[in-house]
């Protein structure tokens, strides 16, 4: 146990170096690149940090102003997705369950649409779609609660019906939008994007985001007793149908404040916790702070290409999509799924 525990300690060491050196990169990278040196002492300068200026105004309000955001971002949104994602495999006890299972995103995507078509400003664009996020998933529990039968299929079934009806409206949206200016608008915020982000995204989104990962972080090891099904964690003496509900209201939490900020954004809360059991197992105490780390890299890495692998930034929703297609294909056709 003890050289298992040594083990995971040193895998998540390792990922959290290399998210960090990662950070530190993608600073740097940009059509006006910025030594890595003076990334390093801008960054040490703005942490209150006594450093000889050597750099330029430019290259501190690039990396302050325009890039530092988006990278936060972009790690914020990463870690929220992959913690949501192995957080609804181990409740529904589905390795193809992921963040959008219970419709969250289908809400977002409408809640922006609607706000888009009324001509709100973009605050207001992301705080209706993080409002119909929540309210979609809201109301997916109020039918759970409702329908006769297991309370876990009923969830998803409630998940697939409230979100085929937010998504009909979000294409009807779609047709009535103005083509000329509206409807271009909405059509990029579904393919996902971090562009134009600022410290207000950040801010708006780091407040639900830490008080839905908080209590998943501190539930993580109950969440192993949630594997083994209701009637053997009860005997164990967890509350399943609270414990249930507790991590999917945070897992709603966090996929809401990240749809609200980023788009859609799909697959990393299906891929990442799956690449994150190849390294550390199923145990949720390794589990899930390996799938942070992994989740804000994975992205972080995504957006850096985005931005410039193009002379045109491509949002981050095609790219994901390119990748974890695949990798589903992968997953429902390997031997063991098929057992």
């Amino acid at each position: 146990m003890r050289k298992k525990r040594r083990s995971y300690s040193l895998i998540l060491a390792l990922l959290a170096a290399g998210l960090l050196v990662l950070f530190l990169i993608s600073c740097g990278m940009g059509r006006y690149p910025v030594p890595l040196d003076q990334i390093v002492r801008i960054l040490l300068r703005r942490m209150g940090i006594a450093m000889e200026t050597t750099w330029t105004g430019a290259m501190e309000a690039t990396v302050l102003r325009i890039r530092l955001p988006r990278i936060v971002l972009a790690c914020m949104v990463g870690c929220c997705l992959s913690t949501a994602g192995a957080a609804y495999q181990g409740v529904f006890q589905n390795p193809m369950a992921s963040p959008d299972l219970l419709g969250a995103s289908s809400g977002a995507a409408f809640g922006a649409a609607l706000a888009i078509l009324l001509g709100a400003k973009m605050g207001m664009v992301t705080l209706s779609a993080f409002a119909f996020s929540l309210l979609t998933v809201l109301l997916v529990m109020l039918i759970s609660v409702r329908a006769p039968g297991k309370r876990v299929i009923s969830l998803i079934l409630g998940g697939v019906m409230v979100s085929s009806l937010f998504s009909a409206g979000t294409s009807y949206i779609k047709l009535v939008a103005d083509p000329s200016d509206q409807l271009p608008e909405i059509t990029y915020w579904l393919m996902g994007s971090l562009s134009g982000t600022g410290m207000a995204s950040v801010l708006f989104a780091c407040v639900p985001m830490t008080l839905g990962l908080v209590p998943l972080l501190l539930l993580r090891w109950r969440l192993n007793l949630l594997t083994l099904g209701d009637d053997e964690a009860r005997a164990l003496g967890v509350h399943a149908g609270g414990l249930r509900l507790t991590v999917v209201l945070c897992s709603t939490l966090v996929t809401a404040a990240s749809v609200s900020v980023s788009g859609l954004i799909g697959w990393i809360g299906l891929v990442v916790p799956h690449l994150a059991r190849k390294l550390v197992g199923s145990d949720y105490r390794a589990l899930l702070p390996c799938s942070m780390l992994m989740g804000a890299g994975f992205l972080l890495l995504v957006d850096d290409v985005s931005r410039n692998l193009l002379p045109t930034e491509i949002p981050i929703g095609i790219l994901t999509a390119f990748i974890g297609a695949p990798f589903f294909l992968y997953l429902i056709t390997r031997k063991e799924a098929a057992e």
